[in-house]
């Protein structure tokens, strides 16, 4: 089996109906798919692998290796570590504070994750379309309602995160996890993910699958918020990251998700009998996934609705 991958660009032209139908089942069968010719200059995206991979050496290496995966994958004495992840990550937001010892890092991330958000709202406007939704039907949902998202309260707007992931080569690889398995909590993911070393997979058919490596395509994944606006039409998908003996998995995963503000519910042209999902508020949702990332999503839903 094989990650669908769709040619975006293919939206503008004779083909546009086929490529809908084919980011339909995208969404529909396999919550992941990948996009090629998605619009992100391929000049951007190599200057983005280039500062990335000295970010991580100049300003994170020598901090993992002394860090707690590392400590307790020393100690296990083969036992399996539960718990944390091989992982090296920082999240990029627009109000936090970067990166700025690695030349161009800040520049270039920064014109990155403007071309990402762009691109994260024309999917979710194909999205609408192929769910019958209004145009800027879930734009307007994640910004509080708001469809400009342009008020003055910032805390109204949909949120954009970027987080820069580094899964560093692991010597024992079947005693730790990358990234444990679980679903994303937010509404829809961008992901650029390594072209060289592989790692990613997504549960299909009680089945763990491979996402393909394919130098600068971007990975889309719907997150829980998607499925309970699409009233499960759309699924999140559990998903997890391998630990790997060779090579230092580059990965830069971009959240577009609701504002902690805004309500979430089923879209109510979807609703053919109501209960499936409750209505909540987004922040509500997040402080139980902070509890619960790497459990079933579907107490969550319950949770949060006693909430």
């Amino acid at each position: 089996m094989a990650i669908p991958v769709i040619d975006f660009s293919k939206l503008s032209g004779e083909e546009r109906a086929k490529t809908m139908a084919q980011i339909a089942n995208g969404c529909e069968e396999w919550g992941f798919f990948q996009l090629v010719n998605h619009g992100i200059p391929e000049e951007l995206l190599e200057r983005v692998k280039r500062v990335c991979d000295e970010f991580y050496r100049l300003e994170r290496e020598e901090n993992f290796n002394k860090s707690t995966p590392v400590k307790l994958l020393n100690e296990s004495d083969g036992e399996k570590v539960e718990n944390v992840d091989w992982e090296d990550v920082i999240t990029l937001l627009d109000d936090n504070e970067w990166p700025y010892k690695t030349p161009g890092f800040k520049e270039t991330m920064g014109e990155y994750r403007a071309e990402v958000k762009k691109l994260a709202e024309k999917v979710v406007e194909v999205m609408d379309e192929n769910l019958g939704l209004p145009k800027g039907y879930i734009k307007s949902a994640f910004n509080s309602g708001n469809s400009a998202g342009d008020n003055e309260n910032n805390s109204n707007e949909a949120f954009f995160g970027t987080k820069v992931s580094h899964y560093p080569p692991c010597p024992q690889p079947e005693q730790i996890n990358g990234l444990r398995a679980h679903t994303d909590a937010g509404g829809v993911i961008l992901l650029f993910q390594d072209d060289a070393v592989r790692g990613l997979q997504i549960l299909k058919g009680g089945e763990w699958v491979d996402v393909q490596l394919l130098p600068n395509a971007i990975v889309i994944n719907t997150g829980d918020q998607i499925e309970v606006l699409s009233n499960g039409k759309y699924k999140s998908v559990w998903h997890r990251v391998l630990a790997i003996p060779e090579g230092n998995r580059r990965s830069i995963a971009s959240f577009y998700n609701p504002s902690l503000a805004a309500t979430i519910s089923p879209a109510p042209q979807l609703v053919e009998q109501a209960g499936a999902y409750p209505e909540f508020v987004f922040g509500d949702y997040m402080s139980v996934y902070a509890e619960q990332k790497f459990l079933p999503k579907e107490p969550r839903f319950q949770a949060v609705k006693a909430v």
